[in-house]
């Protein structure tokens, strides 16, 4: 058994992970509902990476914030939120360049008697207030990705100022304290080494009660619809190796790191349930951990270009299955509202339907049409998930690879 084990490990995960994808997809065209019966294993391996995620966070943003200055930390901050916001803006505009050219949507309609409940757009003022939590337990079991961040970014930013005090026994505790705190960085990455270790079986539980359950019935005449969605996701992807080529980093090498957490993504299409897998791909690239520590998090509540890139589409097949032209300056409004407005409420729940339902109203169109969209939901957001992940580490390895140019000139 020993020995099996071994063998079993030495392979890559990478390998793991796809063949469990390919099984679970046989899997689940041959049984079909009944394949429900794994749901439990795949269930676990959500909860596994979701209980990872307090302690990730925590850890890795005040251990980070500790080893770079604040000026170090504004600098970095300001070029990841403004790749965050032009990546969303870019796939934004290829979802709707590439859905105008196909004209998905043309001769459907809107099911009778549809309704969607839409839940009511937060304030700018309300989505800075709720940054900051009135009870800091609260912010950890409702799980508030925001809320948690400003946290461990106060608790880090005072650990860092005992540790530079005058005063030689505030001083000793901050030092205690950052040694504490990088231990349980440590010790979070072993749990996740384990969680890895049960990742397979977790994504074959998973992708084969979608399929058993969903089935190729789940596209319903929306095939073109999907399809125009995952073109314009691959031609996002293009992008970003582009970018990543003109900033001189290995395409080979970020492939074979990031590969596991798009993979883990595209499975779970839950961006936070994947950021435990995210950090870990960003340590193997060499990424710092006082950079990824607080940009991951941060985009995995803010940038969302696979959503964006969804709303792009929706928004042209919306046009369609009413009969309505969509005109360069609406075009361009709808870029604009759908790029804030995804940024704005990405940490709000309910964040993808309040993204395109906001944009839907702007443009003139019925928030209906989400109804029709909702049988395919689950294929899009395999898709929008992955390169929502993708898109963190790109902006991240980036900004490292910038902040290393700056340090050597």
């Amino acid at each position: 058994m020993s020995k099996l084990w071994r063998s079993y490990r030495n392979v890559s995960l990478i390998w793991k992970i796809g063949v469990a994808f390919l099984l679970g997809i046989a899997a689940g065209f041959i049984f079909g509902p009944s394949i429900d019966v794994v749901q439990p294993f795949g269930d676990l391996f959500l909860r596994l990476l979701k209980f990872l995620i307090i302690p990730m966070l925590l850890f890795t943003i005040i251990t980070g914030l500790n080893q770079t200055t604040p000026k170090q930390l504004g600098r970095m901050g300001v070029k990841v939120l403004g790749f965050y916001i032009v990546t969303s803006a870019l796939a934004l505009t290829i979802g709707l360049v590439i859905a105008s050219w196909v004209n998905p949507g043309i001769g459907l309609s809107i099911p009778s008697g549809a309704s969607v409940e839409v839940p009511d757009t937060p304030s700018f003022v309300d989505i800075l207030l709720g940054i900051v939590p009135t009870n800091m337990v609260t912010a950890f079991t409702e799980l508030n990705l925001l809320q948690i961040i400003f946290i461990a970014i106060a608790f880090g930013l005072a650990i860092g100022t005992m540790r530079d005090s005058r005063k030689p026994q505030i001083r000793g505790y901050g030092k205690k304290l950052h040694t504490a705190f990088e231990a349980g960085s440590e010790a979070t990455f072993r749990i996740m080494d384990w969680v890895l270790e049960y990742a397979p079986i977790g994504v074959f539980a998973l992708i084969a009660t979608t399929i058993g359950t969903q089935g190729a019935d789940s596209l319903n005449g929306l095939l073109l619809f999907v399809g125009v969605v995952y073109a314009g996701v691959l031609i996002q992807y293009g992008l970003y190796y582009v970018i990543l080529f003109f900033f001189g980093v290995s395409l080979k090498k970020f492939f074979a790191h990031s590969r596991t957490a798009t993979l883990t993504a595209f499975v779970t299409r839950s961006s936070l349930g994947t950021l435990p897998v995210t950090m870990r791909s960003a340590e193997r690239l060499g990424i710092r951990e006082r950079l990824y520590g607080f940009s991951l998090p941060l985009g995995a509540t803010m940038n969302m270009d696979g959503a964006a890139m969804r709303v792009g589409v929706s928004v042209v097949f919306a046009a369609n299955v009413v009969g309505l032209d969509l005109t360069i300056p609406q075009m361009l409004g709808i870029v604009l509202t759908g790029t804030l407005a995804s940024v704005g409420t990405a940490g709000v729940p309910g964040a993808g339907l309040i993204t395109l339902a906001t944009v839907l109203v702007q443009a003139g169109l019925p928030v209906e049409v989400v109804a029709l969209i909702a049988g395919v939901d689950v294929l899009l957001g395999m898709a929008a998930t992955s390169l929502n992940v993708t898109g963190d580490l790109v902006g991240t390895t980036i900004v490292d690879k910038s902040e290393t140019k700056k340090q050597v000139s």
